[in-house]
């Protein structure tokens, strides 16, 4: 098992750099991740069928504003092994899996507040015109500092199993997991803030807000609203070009 969390360590904190965005989103999927840790383990078969039952948990997650409703790499990590450990069904890996992908969210608050200062940083090196410093304090440092906050946490939590885990979630304060939920609830009224200021068109702003309103309270699926926006992209690009043309 200590190479099982040696990996895991590493891997939750390789996925979660965002290094190569499409790439570690893909790999860092409990379905993913289900396939090395079962060769270690030497039960392929099991961990899959835990990885795609854990993996169903998170099949629409949409982190809006940057705001992780759950942390689907690191509940993977954990569940796949303790369950296959403690030969566990897959019903009871998932009842594992939702704490501990909740705590990672909490994580991921925490991080992004100390991350602050590098921003504040990164602007002080933008005044003096340094950019070899700025691309150390914009991505250098906050990656260092984000295997501190990563890798121990599937390391000793697979190590020491489920009710280590839980131990740590009940002992985490209240006051604490509050302050982590309302500041994680400002986080998507701030994302929604950003993408109307990339849109920048007012043309497009209508577009906008019927997607928006389309998803709530059509109860569609994501995969249909993505072929509903790539359907709305195709015709406005098909107009604007000939509209473009024409003049």
């Amino acid at each position: 098992m200590l190479a099982v969390s040696i990996f895991a360590g590493i891997w939750y904190w390789i996925c979660k750099t965002d290094v190569g965005y499409a790439i570690t989103h893909a790999i860092r999927q409990p379905l993913f991740a289900a396939l090395p840790i079962g060769l270690m383990m030497g039960d392929v078969q099991q961990a899959m069928i835990i990885g795609a039952a854990v993996q169903i948990l998170y099949i629409g997650l949409v982190a809006a504003g940057s705001n992780l409703p759950a942390d689907d790499c690191l509940a993977g990590l954990i569940a796949i092994p303790i369950a296959i450990q403690s030969h566990l069904t897959p019903a009871l890996a998932i009842a594992i899996a939702v704490p501990v992908g909740v705590m990672g969210v909490f994580v991921d608050q925490l991080r992004k507040t100390i991350n602050v200062m590098f921003v504040h940083m990164a602007d002080r090196y933008a005044e003096e015109g340094n950019t070899r410093k700025i691309m150390l304090a914009s991505v250098v440092y906050p990656t260092a500092l984000s295997f501190f906050f990563r890798f121990p946490i599937p390391f000793f939590a697979i190590l020491y199993g489920a009710d280590a885990v839980n131990s740590f979630m009940n002992s985490v304060p209240q006051w604490l997991v509050h302050g982590f939920s309302v500041a994680g609830g400002l986080l998507p009224a701030l994302g929604f803030a950003l993408t109307m200021f990339v849109i920048g068109k007012k043309e497009l702003f209508p577009w906008f807000i019927i997607g928006y309103f389309l998803i709530q309270f059509s109860g569609i699926p994501i995969i249909g609203a993505a072929i509903f926006g790539l359907c709305a992209v195709l015709l406005i690009t098909y107009y604007n070009n000939k509209k473009n043309m024409e003049a």
